[in-house]
């Protein structure tokens, strides 16, 4: 493993680059944010707006995917700030926590028009139960029910134009190409859209599923599509982009956090409403060495707001711990709906476990401490020279670096001003 000079992440993250100098994408894309003229893009954003309004108010502007986070409340009231009729559609996760509940509620109440779309409860457990156990992805069915779901109520309700939020390959690295792209189309969701090889088409006639059941899982079809126009923007791009300031413009708007880090990650903003997403972010420390703690360490590094050795402190800290719990729900009630024991839970770790990233005995068998934790055999990255980051100037914003906060208990404290909901039981 190598890591990039500048951030914390290594270069096994897919479509990661690091250049001569060992600077990743990732960091050379925000760096490029210093040269854009963000006015002028906003400008270019308010024209396409203009083109889709609907005339006489007879149709709904454009839909907005929503979740009920942080990112989706950004969008929602920007789009509303800007004069747009959104409608709102979220495809309901795979376990709903509480508190992700309540930010849905939260999310209607902006004063929009909604709808909620909730697969079959006992087909969204089968498939992710193949994701699992297939490709190593409990969230398979959440990554491709997030984008076919709104394309096709789209389509239906032939609404053309969808506002999504950051583009992933420029947020977190990717192409140069897709990365500086600003519309989500189908070819993107072919390539990044998640699916791991698993296609929806091949799981027709598996442990009993049928063309119906896998309905909303299917992209719609290409005369479809071109007879309505749909197009997806990503707001990311006319926008500059920064997932706490968004969680920052939500909280003023009633957006609820936790009171303390959410397992695995650094924050306490993010990533709330499924109680799966646990597993999936331990999946990726498994297969790649990193987890969700480096990709926001390197956010909040980018922009100035840590230090990278704190970074990296941070990193050690939370990252790639055994998924026991996630927003407070142990993993056997986790498991339970997929029919998956813990035990085979983590016989199905240990078979998409890299082992060239992690510590094994002589026998080539995982080495594991009394929580279930792996040890993984690269060296820390070393702390470079100094690298001036591009930090806050990338987003035409200026002012001191804030000061680390304090240890907190648990390893987090609660993010400033931001609004928590009890802490689970």
């Amino acid at each position: 493993m190598r890591y990039c000079t500048r951030c914390v992440m290594p270069d096994t993250r897919p479509d990661l680059a690091l250049d001569a100098e060992g600077v990743c994408n990732a960091c050379r894309h925000f760096e490029r944010r210093a040269a854009i003229d963000w006015d002028q893009r906003k400008k270019e954003l308010e024209r396409i707006l203009d083109r889709h309004r609907s005339p006489g108010g007879r149709n709904w502007d454009c839909l907005i995917p929503v979740s009920g986070g942080k990112d989706s409340h950004f969008q929602t009231i920007r789009m509303l700030e800007l004069g747009m009729n959104p409608l709102c559609v979220t495809a309901t996760t795979c376990d709903l926590s509480e508190v992700g509940r309540r930010n849905i509620e939260n999310l209607k109440s902006l004063g929009v028009d909604y709808v909620e779309v909730t697969t079959n409860r006992r087909v969204r457990a089968t498939l992710n139960r193949i994701g699992l156990r297939e490709v190593g992805d409990i969230s398979w069915p959440e990554h491709v029910s997030i984008f076919t779901i709104p394309v096709r109520l789209a389509v239906q309700f032939r609404v053309p134009l969808l506002i999504w939020g950051e583009n992933s390959q420029n947020e977190y690295g990717g192409p140069a190409a897709d990365a500086d792209n600003h519309v989500l189309d189908r070819r993107w969701l072919d390539t990044y859209g998640g699916l791991l090889g698993l296609r929806v088409a091949d799981l027709v006639g598996r442990e009993g599923l049928t063309a119906r059941d896998l309905i909303p899982f299917t992209y719609p079809a290409e005369e479809d599509l071109r007879a309505v126009g749909v197009t997806g923007l990503f707001l990311g791009y006319f926008l500059p982009w920064d997932g706490f300031a968004n969680a920052l413009v939500a909280q003023g708007h009633g957006f609820t956090t936790l009171p303390h880090c959410v397992e695995g990650s650094l924050v306490t903003y993010e990533n709330l409403d499924n109680h799966q997403t646990g597993i999936h972010d331990y999946f990726k420390f498994l297969k790649f060495g990193f987890g969700r703690a480096t990709d926001l360490a390197c956010l909040h590094l980018r922009r100035g707001r840590l230090s990278r050795s704190d970074a990296l402190a941070l990193v050690r800290r939370h990252d790639g711990k055994f998924p026991w719990t996630y927003l407070g729900k142990p993993l056997g009630k986790i498991l339970e709906p997929l029919g998956v024991t813990i035990d085979e839970f983590v016989a199905i770790c240990d078979r998409f476990t890299n082992r060239d990233l992690f510590v094994t005995d002589a026998k080539g068998r995982l080495v594991k401490d009394r929580d279930g934790n792996l040890t993984l055999k690269r060296p820390e990255p070393a702390d470079p020279k100094p690298v001036a980051s591009p930090g806050r100037r990338a987003e035409g914003r200026t002012g001191p670096k804030p000061a680390t906060p304090p240890r907190h208990r648990g390893g987090c404290r609660p993010t400033p001003g931001l609004r928590h909901a009890k802490r689970p039981s």
